[in-house]
Parts: structure tokens; C-alpha cells; sequence
């Protein structure tokens, strides 16, 4: 028999004990099932116009008397991540690099500057100082290459066995200027998408680490900070109409996002998606597909198409944009679908997947 569980503000949940739902990894995992879960626990109760755009960061307005009768007006972009990956340290980075550049990433998904950055860290019982020190440094030169300074910080320390040694909280904080409206629903027909380069090394740099490849390979993760490169995308042009980094779920779950947020198809070229061959040859042998690996280091644009050769030339004269692409157009239908032409010359559905994706990569 059904037995009510008491809830905030004393309402009541009905749950059938005997079948009470429970987390999985694959609610972690940034697929179907992630995105279930935020639509019915965390939306609802704290739905605002902010966090319902479904975008890397929220964008608030805010106001500020600079001096008696003059109120100053702006636009802050802010976002916050939470990084658990293991292990600690891999090809190409490591869970404070890791920390830094996502956070400046998605504060510069929304055409922001970051500038401040807050950072809590959950240690084990057990942890050893001098990886902690090696971890910290290595957020100290994230966020100079990046350049914004971490204002504040918390510490907190678990038992022996309640984490993987380290787990970092960062949140960011952005100048958002004026003029730039970017986010997920802001994609149009017509429109030109823009790869800034190769996908999965992240991903399978990672499980490398971990020796779960079976074999060594010669790739590093991609993790790097990219508002150096978004700042040199909207010099180029006041038409970029979204940028999202491919993290967790790679670029096929990013695109489906877009696609959704915007209500527009978007049709691929499956002989212009990057990938080295030792990404390729290690998703082969796993039976893994590159689009659905995760990425730390690349993003993805919508521009109009008047614009996109600009945009894309002003990319490959950055250092983490030399490799950029096009590698698609978004189409009026079937809305909020992604489609490949195949290097077979057959169309495919690229959808989200349901369960979990690769365990743990960010």
C-alpha cells in the first residue's frame, strides 16, 4: 500500500514504498537521464526565467548607484560546476585545470568575460598535501592563462572512503556587454554551425588514465580555457546566435540541445566532424561513438551564415580555435532533431541517449 511522505511547506509526495526511485550514474551522465532529472526535481521548485533558458550559465540583471542619483545598469552571466573526476590526473590535465576551464567556459558560452571565480573543495580523509598543492597550482595557472582571480573558497573534509580523494566546486561571474544576446534558442534557419576542432580527447584521455582503454594511446584531454577564444569570435561578428562547449554527452547530446531549445533541425556532415585517428581507432575497439564523448577544450557556434566565414577565420588564428569547422546548418524541420548526412550518403537520426554514457569523465 502507498504511504505519503511529508515534503516542504507540508505537502505531501505520494511514493509507493516498495518502488521508491533512486539515483543512478546515468543521472550523471548529461543524457535523457540527466535531463529528466532536472526537469522534475530541480526546475520546478526553483523555475525563474534565468534557469528555465536551459543555457550554460544564468544571466541576471543588476543595478549599482555609482554615486547619489546615478544608477548604473549591466548584465552578469553566472554559472556553477562541479568536478569529480577520476583519476585526479590525466594526459593533458588534471581536477583543478579541469575546474578552472569549465567554469570559464560556460560563463563564456553566454558571450561573457569572466573575471571572478569562487572555488569549495570537498578533500578526503587520507588525501596527501602535496597532491593537493599540485592540484592548487594547477588551478593558479588555469586561471592566469584564463585570466580571472578566485575571490573566495571553501574547504570541507569527509571521511576516509566518502570521495575519490578530491572534489572541486567552481562558480563564475562574467560582464555580459549590452549588445550580445546568446543562448540555445537563439539558433535560426539558415544558420551555419562551427566546430572549433577535433572531439573526444577528452574523454578518452581519461579512461586511458584509468587503464580501462586495454591499450596506451598518444592522446591528451583538450581542457583549456576558451574566453580568449569567444572574445575573438564577437570582435569578429555581432551574429553569433549560440555557443555551448560539448561536455558531458559530447556533441551529439549539445547539438540535440540546441536543436530543442530553439525548436529547429540541425543537418550535419558526418565527413566534416574532426576526430584523430587514435580517438577513432579507441572508440572503435569499445564500441563507443566519438559524437557522445566528452570534450573540455572545444565549443560549438551558430552563426548567421553572412558572417560565418569571419567568424571562422578569427578562430583559426587562436590557439584553441586553429582546428575549426563547419560542420553543419540548422534547418526549420523536423524541429528539435539532429540529423547526419553519413559518409555514406544515408541520413541518421543523432539522438540523445538514454542511460549512462561514459562514467565520470568531468
Amino acid at each position: 500500500m502507498d504511504q505519503e511522505i511529508p515534503a516542504l511547506e507540508g505537502l505531501v509526495c505520494p511514493v509507493p514504498l516498495p518502488h521508491r526511485e533512486q539515483i543512478l550514474m546515468g543521472h550523471g551522465s548529461g543524457g535523457k537521464m540527466s535531463r529528466d532529472l532536472i526537469s522534475r526535481v530541480f526546475l520546478p521548485p526553483f523555475d525563474n526565467p534565468s534557469l528555465g533558458a536551459g543555457d550554460d550559465g544564468g544571466v541576471v540583471e543588476v543595478e549599482i548607484e555609482a554615486q547619489p542619483g546615478e544608477v548604473v545598469k549591466g548584465r552578469l552571466a553566472i554559472s556553477t560546476d562541479s568536478h569529480v573526476v577520476w583519476p585526479l590526473f590525466f594526459a593533458g590535465g588534471d581536477i583543478g585545470r579541469l575546474a578552472i576551464c569549465g567554469t570559464v567556459n560556460d560563463v563564456s558560452m553566454m558571450g561573457a568575460m569572466p573575471l571572478y571565480l569562487t572555488a569549495g573543495f570537498i578533500l578526503e580523509e587520507g588525501l596527501e598535501v602535496s597532491i593537493l598543492n599540485q592540484v592548487v597550482a594547477s588551478m593558479q595557472t588555469a586561471a592566469a592563462e584564463a585570466g580571472v582571480i578566485i575571490v573566495s573558497g571553501d574547504t570541507k573534509v569527509v571521511q576516509k572512503g566518502k570521495a575519490d580523494g578530491l572534489y572541486i566546486n567552481t562558480t563564475g561571474f562574467g560582464v555580459l556587454p549590452p549588445a550580445v544576446q546568446i543562448g540555445g534558442a537563439h539558433a535560426r534557419t539558415g544558420d551555419v554551425v562551427i566546430l572549433s576542432g577535433t572531439i573526444g580527447d577528452h574523454g578518452i584521455a581519461v579512461l586511458e588514465a584509468r587503464g580501462e582503454l586495454g591499450f596506451e594511446t598518444q592522446i591528451s584531454s583538450d581542457v583549456a580555457p576558451l574566453n580568449h577564444l569567444v572574445q575573438a569570435m564577437l570582435r569578429a561578428s555581432q551574429n553569433l546566435h549560440v555557443l555551448r562547449d560539448p561536455t558531458r554527452g559530447g556533441l551529439a547530446t549539445t547539438l540535440n540541445e540546441i536543436a530543442q531549445q530553439s525548436k529547429t533541425s540541425i543537418l550535419l556532415q558526418e565527413s566534416r566532424i574532426p576526430v584523430k585517428p587514435a580517438v577513432a581507432s579507441a572508440c572503435e575497439m569499445l564500441g563507443f561513438d566519438p559524437m557522445y564523448i566528452a570534450n573540455e577544450g572545444k565549443l560549438v557556434a551558430v552563426v548567421s551564415p553572412e558572417d560565418s566565414e569571419k567568424v571562422l577565420q578569427a578562430m583559426r588564428l587562436t590557439r584553441y580555435g586553429e582546428g575549426a569547422v563547419i560542420i553543419g546548418e540548422v534547418q526549420a524541420a523536423p524541429a528539435g532533431r539532429v540529423l547526419m548526412k553519413t559518409t555514406l550518403g544515408s541520413t541518421r537520426i543523432v539522438d540523445i541517449p538514454s542511460g549512462e554514457i561514459l562514467p565520470r569523465i568531468c
